[in-house]
């Protein structure tokens, strides 16, 4: 399975190809190649390394909390016995 998380866009290289996102306190280097009209501040859909698409706040922290609540529920599940 593949998952893109959206990511809020901290820092920006003087080139514009590379950036840094917040990744939960975290600084975390992505390409911007595929979204050249990013700006500083931005969320960004994050998958290997790359943006990969701009997104609204709202979309970004909407998926967000649905990602911390699906954590928060698989916590709940107990596995299977074999």
């Amino acid at each position: 399975m593949c998952l893109a998380v959206p990511l809020k866009l901290v820092e920006i290289s003087d080139d514009g190809c590379m950036g840094t996102v917040d990744a939960g306190g975290s600084p975390m280097p992505v390409g911007l190649d595929l979204v050249p009209d990013v700006k500083l501040g931005d969320y960004v859909l994050v998958h290997a390394g790359m943006a990969i698409e701009v997104l609204e706040e709202s979309e970004a922290r909407e998926t967000l909390k649905l990602y911390e609540e699906f954590i928060e529920a698989s916590d709940l599940i107990e596995p299977k016995a074999d």
